[in-house]
């Protein structure tokens, strides 16, 4: 998944406090493009890669790229304590958790708009 950013440093810091991901890859080429990936430790896991905005309609659609759809869907399997972290850094909530049989969710906002899907499988 890319994401588009108004800054690399705040985008990565966002998802590194809320969401405990980690730089996988982070250069900068000689002619000054940088490309950073962050993601989770799991093996075969899918990584974040972040693209700085440049240019008027790129900045216009910085928190935009979905057009009112969700970004993405982060699994969890410690759902409380995500909601709880969450929530006590200040990050928008926008569905509340919903319990269901087989899953629990909530819904909330990067830093830039873009609607994230948080998930917990239950196991049986």
């Amino acid at each position: 998944m890319i994401i588009l950013v108004n800054d690399y440093e705040e985008a990565s810091s966002f998802y590194e406090k809320n969401f405990g991901f980690k730089r996988i890859y982070d250069v900068t080429t000689d002619v000054g493009q940088r490309f950073l990936q962050i993601g989770t430790d799991e093996p075969g896991s899918t990584g974040l890669w972040f693209i700085k905005a440049d240019g008027k309609g790129q900045r216009d659609n910085v928190g935009k790229q979905t057009n009112g759809q969700p970004a993405m869907v982060i699994y969890t399997s410690s759902f409380d304590d995500l909601y709880q972290q969450i929530k006590g850094n200040g990050v928008t909530i926008n569905v509340a958790p919903v319990n269901t049989p087989d899953y629990k969710y909530f819904h909330c906002l990067d830093l830039y708009g873009n609607e994230i899907i948080v998930v917990e499988l239950k196991t049986t």
